[in-house]
């Protein structure tokens, strides 16, 4: 038996073209059901992708080869040629959209269609998603971020490799997952942030991933995605947000998160906004208090306001 084994996954990290809007948002979204019920079960699911493989045993190596030598004698070469790179190129595109089926649903529907869309964004996104921040605009508000050393609030270094991220829409984080406990706290702590600031603040089903826990601004001075902060991803607990790109950049530097490559800038109009990234999934207490300040600096960039995001102990009606 004899096995043929081809990577054909995207580790680079893609997603989905958000329902953007320039509307400022002046009410409520619809309200999420509340996670922090005795009896509510929190999952965090194992997403995986398949490599391009194909086994053949000795019949159909045999059947191959008579198909082969008949097809030298009597069809033109250049048929010939045109089948014998069809098959592998059919085979690997079907392994391609079937990984992008596993990784489950998101802002992009999950048909052919969608994934023959995203292979045209493929063409175009950022290369580099780990050293190369955005350009800041001249006339960005707020004019500066609220990471880094120039603001006394420098992040530190995140221990160990970056986790495994694949996907062009939805993108998904395959391994180092957020413990339930870390997820519990983070959306503890953001409803509680919304009930002391309902004026400014509120939360519901994420409007650009079209599932999963979000943070809305009512009053949003950089309007995109119908004032969508940040949301979560119910599967592993990854985050996509908005950050100011001085704060981009020490994301990026101390390795808590990566720019998302359908945020390009060119001739061709790019479905997410230039400063859109993914930040990893809260490993344990250390990790979430980063996070709890990365999500701080998301606030002030989609609403030039400062806030404090405080992580909560766990209760047992938490998890």
């Amino acid at each position: 038996m004899a096995t043929l084994t081809m990577t054909s996954t995207d580790v680079d990290a893609f997603d989905t073209e958000p329902t953007s809007s320039s509307r400022i948002l002046s009410t409520s979204p619809p309200l999420t059901p509340p996670l922090s019920k005795a009896g509510d079960i929190t999952l965090n699911m194992v997403i995986h992708q398949n490599p391009f493989s194909i086994t053949l045993d000795a019949w159909a190596m045999l059947a191959g080869s008579v198909l082969l030598v008949v097809g030298m004698h009597f069809m033109q070469t250049s048929m010939l040629k045109a089948i014998i790179v069809a098959v592998p190129v059919a085979l690997l595109i079907r392994n391609d959209y079937l990984n992008f089926l596993l990784l489950g649903p998101g802002g992009t529907p999950p048909t052919f269609v969608g994934y023959l869309r995203l292979l045209w964004f493929r063409m175009f996104a950022l290369r580099d998603v780990y050293h190369s921040p955005p350009a800041t605009e001249p006339n960005i508000a707020p004019s500066r971020g609220i990471l880094g050393s120039n603001n006394k609030q420098e992040l530190p270094y995140r221990p160990g490799p970056r986790p495994l991220v694949a996907g062009l829409a939805p993108q998904r984080q395959l391994d180092q997952q957020a413990s339930t406990e870390c997820y519990a706290k983070l959306r503890a702590a953001v409803e509680a942030l919304t009930r002391a600031h309902p004026e400014t603040l509120c939360t519901a089903t994420s409007c650009i991933e079209k599932h999963g826990f979000g943070l809305f601004a009512r009053h949003p001075v950089n309007v995109w995605g119908q004032g969508e902060i940040f949301h979560i991803h119910d599967s592993e607990k990854s985050m996509h947000m908005s950050l100011h790109p001085d704060d981009i950049k020490e994301v990026l530097d101390k390795g808590w998160g990566q720019r998302h490559p359908l945020a390009f800038k060119g001739w061709v109009k790019a479905p997410l906004p230039t400063t859109f990234v993914m930040i990893y999934a809260p490993r344990d207490e250390s990790d979430l208090a980063i996070i709890a300040r990365i999500v701080e600096a998301a606030i002030w960039y989609t609403m030039a306001e400062k806030v404090d995001l405080n992580i909560p102990q766990v209760e047992p009606g938490m998890l």
